[in-house]
């Protein structure tokens, strides 16, 4: 019995040789349309070769050879803007767009694009692409950066791909792409609905609606059903043709003269004009969304025959015979031939080695480094002119938030490529003022207020740092992060696997977050939580408690995003940015001079602070926890315990070899958490204790916050640990009791 990809083989070639086509097509003269005989044969190749493709995957599959079977099967219509774009342009493509990347590496010399890709649907390690981690549709040569299952993921960093190249010409920056390109990003109609595609949509026309330039071309391709779910009819045109700041065009994406037609008007408008557009391409899907999904069970058959009437193959075919560049025979002929190919490289790609060991499955999670030449620190008269407004800071001691503002000042004018980007940056400096003039010192072109969404905001960044930009974008608050964090998980940290490292988008996130804010409660504003960020393979978390480490550790970020090319993010303790004094007022304890790069030593990756040298007890904490740990450390003192305390710093990847090293020697160890109980860092530094000491592993405790959101007011701190449940557990933990009078004494 026939399978839906047989029945599709054996009707294109039966319709052909018959010539029993539709009345899709009209009478185009495609020479009017700037098209030769051998570009039209071309693009009619590629729809081919997708096809053909879209079948052989199936038949892998079904032999245990092959791994996915999404396929483009009535989308090959999308060939048409794989030539009417420049190779130049980058597209963000999703996974229907198999005939649209065949026909770009038509106009690359050297592509071997049937090899390549069938090498992707066997996850052989030598797909050129992701390296057998997934089959993808992407290329570096082609300016493809590669995507897996997207949705509409990809369409937030397409909006900062496009807005980045006026930018780096504004900026006279090199540039990854030449100062004429477009950005192009292609989705079905079912993911127009999704949130990424709104913002991502929104934030362009919003852009635009400013003047701002943003040479980006919106491709939906309408096939009318998302799964098996349909789309209204009209839906799509309604939603997008009268949007404020955005162009509309429209084309029969089955008729690939059409569809060549109004692509190349879009393409050249954009480019022409700077302006986003939506190109609306009326499509047709042949065949189930996946090789496991039986269109029966939720289409008539009729519905089903009468989709495949539509077939773009037959289309163009058609075409190619009225105009009288091909014959039916010469047609079914390459058809035939182009079969064959296919099916002489899939028993080729099948032997080609796999992924063997974790190791190798690894490898590309943290991107290679780079070589870049040197920049000279600030020189004197540089760094007094710009910090000329704080001048009297700089010969005091300062809290975190003024110290991270004067390290921003100083990487950004070190850097001229640093762009930073989020709400309320500007003029107003942030809800804490940690931007505060910098868009007085480096102008908007590089301190960028975006709209209040934060999938825009990191999308922006992702585009932007395709594009030779390092951006540090700020979320305003750590739970705000939850709305968008598919653009770190899905989109930022999972490139340099997915393309084999071949392509990245370096970036430091500042993120404003953690508890012990009294003035404010509720779980937006007054979060404790960033389990979201510890499992995202390749991610880096910093998370200082003091302005000096703050510094120190955010020029190591900068540089690891630079030389590296890492995703990090910089977690920044709300409670502490204003915080200066330790155990009283005005010792200053907590505060710190700000000095410049040449004058201090780095703080690498990894690297802990620990205060004291005691053995009898070990607490391990962080931020807020360090800070409140300190405090603990002089009233237990008080008791006669000695105590060592270490701040670790770096959340991810966590260094449990130099954490287990400094405590090393310690009787007691308590473990300071001011996360929820369950899913914080604590779990991994207890287990991680366990699995290296063993039976000699000391006793060991831990402290954390209750699995609460943070009420309001004077309640905010109930959940949390504090100096004095520090202290209790501590000594809890040693024996001893508690004694009120030497703790009175202490304080």
């Amino acid at each position: 019995m026939e399978d839906r990809a047989q029945v599709l083989d054996r009707r294109f070639l039966e319709r052909v040789q018959k010539q029993e086509f539709s009345d899709i097509g009209e009478g185009w003269d495609h020479h009017k349309l700037g098209l030769a005989d051998s570009d039209f044969i071309g693009m009619f190749e590629s729809q081919l070769k997708s096809r053909l493709l879209d079948l052989e995957s199936r038949k892998m599959k079904g032999r245990n050879q092959g791994f996915y079977t999404i396929g483009s099967s009535g989308h090959e219509g999308n060939a048409a803007y794989g030539l009417a774009f420049k190779p130049t342009d980058m597209a963000f493509l999703h996974y229907r767009s198999c005939a649209f990347m065949l026909e770009r590496g038509r106009q690359v010399p050297g592509e071997t694009l049937l090899y390549d890709i069938l090498l992707s649907f066997a996850a052989s390690s030598d797909d050129p692409t992701s390296g057998g981690r997934h089959k993808v549709l992407g290329s570096k040569r082609l300016n493809i950066p590669p995507q897996t299952s997207t949705i509409a993921s990809h369409l937030p960093k397409a909006v900062g791909a496009a807005l980045s190249i006026p930018l780096t010409e504004r900026l006279s920056l090199a540039s990854n792409m030449p100062t004429d390109s477009v950005v192009l990003c292609n989705f079905g109609d079912a993911s127009a609905n999704h949130a990424s595609a709104l913002s991502a949509i929104n934030s362009a026309c919003w852009a635009a609606y400013q003047q701002v330039p943003m040479p980006l071309v919106f491709i939906c391709e309408d096939n009318g059903i998302g799964i098996s779910t349909p789309t209204p009819k009209g839906w799509i045109s309604a939603n997008f043709s009268q949007r404020p700041g955005l162009k509309y065009f429209s084309c029969d994406g089955r008729d690939i003269l059409d569809c060549y037609k109004v692509s190349k008007a879009a393409a050249d408008f954009a480019r022409m004009h700077r302006k986003p557009v939506f190109l609306h391409v009326r499509t047709v899907r042949l065949m189930g969304h996946a090789g496991s999904d039986a269109e029966i069970a939720y289409m008539k058959k009729q519905q089903i025959f009468d989709n495949e009437s539509q077939d773009p193959l037959l289309v163009t075919a058609q075409q190619l015979i009225e105009a009288g560049v091909m014959n039916s025979e010469q047609i079914v002929s390459l058809y035939l031939s182009l079969k064959a190919r296919i099916q002489a490289i899939s028993r080729i790609v099948v032997t080609k080695p796999k992924l063997r060991d974790v190791t190798q499955a690894m490898a590309a999670i943290v991107p290679p480094k780079r070589r870049l030449e040197p920049v000279a620190y600030l020189d004197l008269e540089r760094r007094s002119t710009l910090l000329k407004a704080d001048k009297q800071s700089l010969i005091k001691p300062l809290h975190m938030g003024k110290m991270i503002n004067l390290a921003l000042t100083e990487l950004m004018a070190r850097y001229s490529n640093i762009v930073v980007c989020g709400e309320d940056v500007g003029k107003k400096g942030g809800v804490y003022h940690v931007t505060s003039r910098l868009v007085e010192r480096f102008s908007p072109n590089r301190v960028i207020n975006t709209l209040l969404d934060e999938t825009s905001i990191l999308g922006l960044a992702i585009g932007m740092a395709h594009n030779g930009i390092l951006p540090i974008p700020e979320i305003q608050f750590l739970a705000y992060v939850h709305n968008a964090e598919d653009q770190i998980r899905g989109e930022a940290a999972t490139l340099p696997f997915f393309s084999d490292g071949q392509f990245t988008n370096p970036m430091v996130i500042r993120i404003a977050g953690l508890a012990y804010q009294k003035g404010f409660g509720g779980h937006f504003h007054n979060d404790n939580s960033f389990a979201v960020f510890r499992d995202i393979p390749g991610l880096i978390i910093a998370c200082p408690s003091n302005g000096h480490d703050a510094v120190e550790m955010l020029r190591e970020c900068v540089r690891l995003a630079r030389e590296e090319q890492r995703v990090v993010i910089f977690l920044e303790p709300i409670a502490l940015y204003m915080t200066k004094d330790l155990h009283n007022k005005d010792d200053g304890l907590w505060s710190s001079r700000y000095l410049p790069e040449q004058e201090t030593e780095p703080l690498g990756l990894g690297e802990i602070a620990q205060y004291g040298e005691g053995r009898d007890l070990c607490i391990i904490s962080y931020a807020n926890g360090y800070y409140l740990s300190r405090q603990a450390e002089k009233l237990l003192a008080a008791t006669g315990l000695k105590v060592r305390v270490l701040d670790i710093r770096w959340l991810a990847p966590l260094n449990i070899e130099a954490i287990i090293d400094s405590a090393k020697g310690c009787h007691h160890i308590l473990i300071v958490d001011e996360c929820r109980k369950t899913g914080s860092i604590s779990e991994a530094l207890i287990s991680g204790f366990h699995e290296a000491l063993g039976n000699e592993c000391p006793p060991l405790a831990r402290l954390t916050a209750e699995d609460c959101f943070i009420p309001l007011a004077d309640a905010a701190t109930l959940p949390l640990p504090s100096r004095d449940t520090i202290v209790e557990a501590a000594l809890a933990l040693i024996g001893r009791e508690l004694n009120h009078q030497l703790l009175k004494e202490a304080l």
